[in-house]
């Protein structure tokens, strides 16, 4: 049976993608779709950043097209990350796709250490990501990163973000002393996190993390309800008392229509650094039961690690310091699994929808 690339097109498009479990996207102009002798090269495109060659999804495409008889010879994957919506009555920011939210309700949970991993995961997996230290009165990217020094502006009004391991990266830290505390109240708080959003000159961004402050004070109200969001995600650890925090960061997000995308468990088991043994010292399964009871997604776990904090404190992360261990591997899970949640949702149209023009008749 002779088939034409309608018909190849045809087929994909009715193919799941194990990672969005939506239909793949695929188009006339966006896949590529050649044929010789019966054999064909395709190239499809994804809503992520590759990660680990996508081979679930590669086997699915070889086995929907072999059905019909067609041989695929070479199958290619590229990473087209889209613009998504965000709340009512806000647009996108330009130069950033997407704006994801790191949040976790209580502080000493391991949002920064989550939210620079996660970042530095995406990063390395192809895709240009930023990094804003929403933390006003406690701003830990600055260490995290390794990173000192002013922002430079280069017309006196605006801000270049610092690069750190390939990320672009914007923290109070850098614009105040070292040692020096932010003794303001709300609204200096509010505006100087609007400013370091707002001001930073960042260059064309699939995605800006933002480490959020602990709690639902003004700065999270701020970045729930007047920043466009694609989406959040939620960090805790199985404790009770991180749980109980962690639900109330949630359910402020769903109050204003941000997405959650998935909750982290972190601190899930103690590994010892002498003997290896594994103890769930802050209990068990905490945050998989809570992703369970608000229907939401579960992006993995991380484990209490020595290593983990040494790596961080000492401005190289685990995924940097150590790219082929057992916390980078699962930072890059989250990460994937992070990724592949915003593709699947809806995109943003504003852009595309024309203008309204009021004419005298």
């Amino acid at each position: 049976m002779s088939l034409n690339p309608d018909q190849i097109l045809a087929m994909l498009s009715e193919v799941i993608d194990p990672y969005t479990q939506k239909k793949l996207a695929v188009t006339a102009k966006n896949c590529e779709i050649g044929l010789e002798g019966g054999e064909a090269s395709i190239t499809v495109p994804l809503g992520y950043p590759l990660h680990n060659g996508q081979a679930d999804l590669r086997k699915r495409i070889e086995t929907a097209l072999g059905a019909q008889g067609v041989n695929v010879r070479a199958l290619r994957f590229t990473s087209q990350i889209a613009t998504h919506a965000v709340q009512p009555g806000l647009k996108p920011m330009p130069n950033i796709r997407n704006i994801i939210a790191v949040a976790s309700g209580k502080g000493g949970v391991g949002k920064s250490t989550t939210a620079v991993n996660v970042a530095l995961a995406l990063a390395s997996q192809g895709a240009r990501v930023g990094l804003l230290d929403a933390d006003i009165y406690g701003p830990s990217v600055p260490i995290m990163l390794g990173l000192s020094g002013k922002p430079k502006s280069l017309d006196g009004k605006t801000m270049e973000p610092l690069m750190g391991h390939g990320l672009q990266a914007n923290s109070i830290g850098f614009l105040i002393e070292e040692d020096s505390p932010a003794i303001w109240r709300g609204p200096m708080v509010t505006q100087a996190l609007t400013q370091l959003l707002t001001q930073t000159n960042w260059n064309d961004l699939d995605y800006l993390i933002v480490d959020m402050p602990p709690g639902t004070g003004d700065i999270a109200l701020t970045m729930a309800q007047k920043v466009p969001l694609t989406g959040a995600i939620i960090v805790t650890t199985p404790q009770d008392l991180a749980l109980a925090d962690a639900r109330r960061g949630l359910r402020m997000f769903q109050k204003v229509n941000v997405p959650v995308l998935g909750i982290v468990e972190n601190m899930s088991v103690h590994i010892c650094s002498n003997c290896g043994h594994a103890e769930p010292i802050f209990g068990e399964n905490g945050g998989r039961n809570m992703a369970a009871e608000f229907n939401l997604p579960w992006l993995g776990a991380l484990p209490l690690q020595l290593s983990i904090r040494t790596q961080t404190d000492s401005g190289t992360p685990s995924v940097v310091a150590e790219p082929d261990g057992e916390p980078a591997r699962a930072y890059h899970a989250i990460a994937a699994a992070l990724a592949a949640n915003v593709a699947a949702l809806p995109r943003d149209m504003a852009a595309k929808m024309p203008g309204v023009v009021a004419r005298k008749s």
